[in-house]
C-alpha cells in the first residue's frame, strides 16, 4: 500500500472521531456535580389526650400535614398523650427537647405558670371567636411567650385552637341549687376547678384517658372534660345522666401548640413558615368542625337517653362572682405577668362586647 492511501486513510478516520464528537451533548459543570443531599429533619410531637379525642386526631392531621408540605425534608412523628412522657407533662418534654412539639391545654401547666390558667378554659374567659382574635392580633401569643420567658419553649399566632364552650358537667346528680355543688367529687382542671372547690366542691384532677373509669367506678359524681362532639366521641352518654351546659365555666375550650425554642429557630425560613401555617390552618379548622359536631352531638346525648339541661342561674352567678374575687386575689399576688394577661384579655372583652 503506497504511503500516501495511508496517510489518508488515517486523516478520515480522525475526522469522522472529530465529527462524532462534535454532535455528542456537552457535559456541563452542573451535570458533573454530584447532586447534594437535602438534609432530612425529625420531630416528635405529642397531643395530650386518648386516641379517640378529636383534639389527639387534629394534632396527628397536623404531623402529617406538615411532613407532606415540607416533602418530607421535616417529618413531624404524631404520639398519642402519655405515650412518650406522662400525660399533661407535655410541655416539660418540650422544654428539655425529648419532644420537639406538642398540642396541650395550657392550664395543664400551672404548676411552672400561674397564669397560664387564664389562656385556657377558665371561668368568665373570652368566647372562642374572641381568644382566637386576641392570642393572633391583639398581642395574646406575644404575653404566653412573656410568661414562658426562661423556658425552651414557644408558641406563635394560629397555634391556638379556641374550640367551643366545654360542657358544664356531666353528672351523675342532678344539680338544682347552689347547695348541690356543696361535697359533689368532679373532675374539674385548671382555675376553674379551683374557683369551684372555694364553692365546695370537691374537685380532683384526673388524666383525660381516666375519667371514664373513675365515673364508671363512683370516684367521682362529676366531670367537665371537653365539647359536646368530644365528649360524645369518649361515649360520656354511658356514665352520667345529666349534661349540664353553661358557658359561664369554660366559654372556650383552648388548646395550643407549643414547639421547642432551639429546635424551631434552627429551622431554615421556609420549614419554619410551613410549620405556623399548617398549625394555623388546622387550628382553625378543628374549631369550626367542633362547633359543628357538638350541633349533632347535643341531638345524640338526648336520642341516648340523657337528660340535657342548663345549669340553675344560682350557680352560675355564684360562680361569676367567686370568679372575679379569684382573679382579683390573683392579680395582685402573683408575678405580674398574671395582672397583665388578665387586664389584656378583660380590656379586649369589653371591646368586643361593646359590637354586640
Amino acid at each position: 500500500m503506497k504511503k500516501s492511501t495511508v496517510v489518508a486513510g488515517l486523516l478520515a478516520m480522525a475526522f469522522i472521531a472529530l465529527a462524532l464528537a462534535g454532535c455528542a451533548p456537552a457535559k456541563t459543570a452542573d451535570a458533573a456535580a454530584p447532586a447534594a443531599a437535602v438534609e432530612k429533619i425529625v420531630w416528635k410531637s405529642s397531643g395530650h389526650g386518648p386516641a379517640s379525642d378529636p383534639s389527639q386526631i387534629y394534632h396527628d392531621m397536623v404531623c402529617n400535614a406538615i411532613t407532606e408540605a415540607s416533602g418530607g425534608r421535616l417529618e413531624v412523628k404524631p404520639f398519642v398523650g402519655g405515650s412518650i412522657v406522662p400525660a399533661y407533662k407535655e410541655v416539660d418534654a418540650i422544654h428539655e427537647n425529648v419532644l420537639q412539639m406538642g398540642y396541650s391545654c395550657p392550664m395543664y401547666n400551672l404548676d411552672k405558670w400561674p397564669a397560664a390558667g387564664l389562656i385556657s378554659s377558665r371561668p368568665g374567659a373570652l368566647p372562642g371567636e374572641a381568644l382566637r382574635s386576641w392570642f393572633n392580633f391583639g398581642g395574646g401569643a406575644d404575653l404566653m411567650n412573656k410568661m414562658m420567658e426562661g423556658y425552651n419553649v414557644m408558641t406563635f399566632p394560629g397555634a391556638l385552637s379556641p374550640l367551643p364552650e366545654e360542657v358544664f358537667f356531666h353528672s351523675k346528680k342532678e344539680l338544682k341549687t347552689l347547695a348541690d355543688i356543696k361535697g359533689l367529687k368532679a373532675r374539674c382542671m385548671g382555675d376553674g376547678g379551683e374557683i369551684l372547690a372555694r364553692m365546695g366542691a370537691a374537685t380532683v384532677i384526673i388524666p383525660g384517658g381516666e375519667v371514664y373509669e373513675a365515673m364508671q367506678r363512683g370516684t367521682i359524681d362529676a366531670m367537665e372534660y371537653s365539647t359536646l362532639a368530644s365528649n360524645w366521641n369518649m361515649h360520656f352518654n354511658e356514665i352520667a345522666d345529666y349534661v349540664y351546659l353553661s358557658p359561664t365555666r369554660a366559654p372556650s375550650d383552648p388548646q395550643v401548640f407549643f414547639v421547642n425554642k432551639d429546635a424551631f429557630n434552627a429551622l431554615p425560613a421556609d420549614l419554619q413558615a410551613i410549620v405556623k401555617n399548617v398549625v394555623s390552618n388546622y387550628t382553625q379548622l378543628q374549631h369550626e368542625y367542633l362547633v359543628a359536631e357538638s350541633i349533632k352531638a347535643l341531638e345524640s346525648f338526648k336520642k341516648a337517653g340523657n337528660k340535657v339541661l342548663k345549669v340553675p342561674k344560682e350557680i352560675d352567678d355564684a360562680l361569676i362572682a367567686e370568679a372575679d374575687k379569684f382573679y382579683t386575689e390573683k392579680s395582685a399576688s402573683e408575678k405580674p405577668i398574671f395582672a397583665e394577661i388578665y387586664n389584656s384579655m378583660k380590656a379586649f372583652g369589653v371591646a368586643y362586647n361593646s359590637m354586640k
